[in-house]
């Protein structure tokens, strides 16, 4: 049986400036630890590199930006360090977004769910089109957004955030998206989305790299603890993903797929 943990690919290109970081899973962009920690390497490897001005984030395919964590390795730990090892790749995405020195623009051209959340929570500016609907689905398999939530609820707000982590099951629109800052911008497709990354890329690549890292600087202001915060985070989901409850849900929800 093919071993869908080990499937998928990150890929980076660098034009005039702009590096773009492209991440794929045949299981709808979910993210198994293997890409997980390739996507962290890579921004942090592009945020080295003198010659980029800043970073696009995107995935490939048209209706889903990111499924999430993937069901295949969650349901393959057995053990409180397997787990916590695992959210803490959701973690060191996360913080590598934080400390990369580029401003970051996110490309959302579908649905985001759970960790696919935290991806776009975690761009310093986020387009998307009108399919990418969000859901931070984790309570209703016995977690809880505990990894994403800190880089959820700093775009959204704590209220906006509860409401997401609460209702689990519920799809919110792009829309509603945009109206809690989520995204920036809200697209008719992904053509109009792309022309305005291509037209802000352009602005931004003949912009001050030092004034750009200093913004970049004001705008995370407060999240310094967050290497240890995340990690506090990642250990809860790991002891919570081996719960029967957890094991159960996510059997059902496989053998339903």
């Amino acid at each position: 049986m093919e071993d869908k943990t080990q499937l998928g690919k990150v890929e980076l290109t660098v034009e005039k400036g702009v590096a773009k970081i492209s991440f794929y899973h045949p299981a709808h962009n979910s993210l198994p630890g293997k890409l997980l920690a390739k996507l962290a390497n890579t921004i942090t490897e592009v945020s080295a590199m003198e010659a980029v001005k800043l970073i696009v984030l995107q995935s490939e395919g048209n209706r889903t930006f990111c499924a999430g964590a993937s069901f295949d390795e969650l349901i393959s730990i057995k053990d409180l360090e397997t787990g916590k090892a695992f959210f803490m790749g959701f973690a060191n995405v996360i913080n590598a977004c934080r400390k990369s020195s580029k401003l970051i623009i996110g490309r959302v051209q579908g649905k985001a769910v759970g960790g696919g959340v935290g991806l776009a929570s975690a761009c310093d500016y986020c387009f998307a089109t009108k399919y990418a609907s969000v859901k931070l689905s984790e309570l209703a398999i016995g977690i809880g957004p505990f990894v994403v939530g800190p880089a959820v609820e700093r775009k959204v707000g704590l209220s906006a955030f509860s409401q997401m982590a609460i209702n689990a099951t519920q799809w919110y629109s792009a829309e509603w998206a945009r109206e809690k800052g989520l995204f920036t911008e809200v697209f008719e497709s992904a053509e109009l989305m792309d022309e305005a990354i291509l037209k802000l890329s352009f602005n931004l690549s003949n912009s001050s790299p030092e004034a750009m890292q200093e913004l970049k600087g004001i705008c995370w202001k407060g999240t310094e603890n967050w290497d240890e915060l995340l990690a506090e985070r990642a250990a809860i989901s790991g002891r919570l993903v081996l719960s029967d409850f957890t094991v159960n849900a996510i059997n059902d929800f496989k053998a339903k797929a």
